[in-house]
């Protein structure tokens, strides 16, 4: 089946994302074919420019915090300085007219428990899902959005506006978008970005960035410095809302993490090749230790109850 064939079952969004970075390699003449009869059609053609004005923004926010030399202005006489204080405030009074409702700043920081998953609605009318064991900050001015994930995981669906974009700062790596629903996950080990709809541009390091459309996901692997995506199903970006998570074909080592976030340090994972078996099953977040007694039934390893408290799964 050709690139072009598979993409048929994507959303436009999904076959946007996935073209582009196909361009980026070089694409032979066969490829280059298949992508100007796809981009022929209208719709295509649209959801390819907006990932190409998303990518160049994307190299707009990496420099964005770079210190820039002050410039050395010369004296101003004091009568001079009255006129430019009226005229920055008559300027300010139109640029407010012009550019219609003011953006509204705001900062915040939440701190959620183990059962403490809420959800709140931030003043520019985005809609944020915070998950338990959760610390952020919320930064919001009048250039751009800023959340702070310091660990945990969120869910937020983001009112759309160009000119403030919304960025979600994880440590060194920032995930950026103008108007989508996407989901955050940041754990000691992994660092994972979820996509319901819309376009999320995901740098989590100076030498890796994707792209990611509706339905896709990346995961970030900090001890390996790996980005990988996949493809998920509309019902498994955030799922963990409805108290229920779906998992197919997990690594071990990434449900652990996961489970992580609802019982911190219970859980340890022995080395060795155990941590990529795959799992496929079903989560109740309210009950997490459930799911680990379920393990050996579903994969050869056995669950230890140490004296401290702990888990440990161990190869069988």
């Amino acid at each position: 089946m050709s690139p072009f064939q598979s993409a048929a079952h994507d959303s436009i969004d999904a076959q946007a994302a996935s073209w582009f970075a196909r361009n980026r390699n070089r694409p032979d003449a066969q490829t280059r074919a298949q992508f100007d009869a796809w981009h022929a059609q209208p719709a295509h053609a649209r959801a390819y420019a907006e990932f190409e004005s998303l990518w160049a923004d994307l190299g707009e926010l990496q420099h964005r915090n770079k210190p820039l030399p002050l410039p050395v202005k010369p004296a101003i006489k004091r009568r001079s300085t009255f006129a430019l204080a009226a005229a920055a405030a008559v300027l300010g009074a139109v640029l407010a007219l012009n550019i219609g409702t003011p953006v509204t700043l705001h900062q915040q920081q939440l701190t959620t428990q183990s059962q403490g998953a809420k959800t709140l609605t931030l003043p520019d009318g985005s809609t944020l899902y915070v998950n338990a064991n959760t610390q952020l900050r919320l930064d919001f001015n009048a250039q751009q959005r800023d959340i702070y994930l310091e660990r945990g995981q969120l869910y937020i669906e983001v009112a759309a506006n160009k000119d403030q974009p919304l960025v979600v700062h994880a440590g060194d790596a920032r995930i950026r978008v103008v108007g989508t629903g996407f989901d955050v996950r940041r754990s000691p080990r992994q660092l994972v970005v979820s996509v319901a709809h819309g376009q999320v541009a995901f740098v989590p390091d100076a030498k890796r960035s994707a792209l990611l459309g509706a339905d896709q996901r990346a995961t970030y692997d900090y001890a390996r410095q790996t980005l990988t995506e996949h493809t998920l199903t509309a019902s498994e970006v955030g799922d963990w809302r409805n108290g229920h998570l779906a998992f197919r074909n997990r690594e071990l080592a990434s449900l652990i993490d996961e489970l992580d976030l609802y019982r911190p340090g219970i859980i340890e994972l022995a080395n060795g090749p155990l941590q990529q078996y795959k799992v496929s099953g079903h989560l109740d977040v309210n009950d997490p230790l459930a799911l680990v007694k379920a393990l050996p039934a579903l994969i050869p390893v056995n669950t230890v109850w140490l004296d401290n408290g702990k888990i440990r799964i161990e190869p069988r």
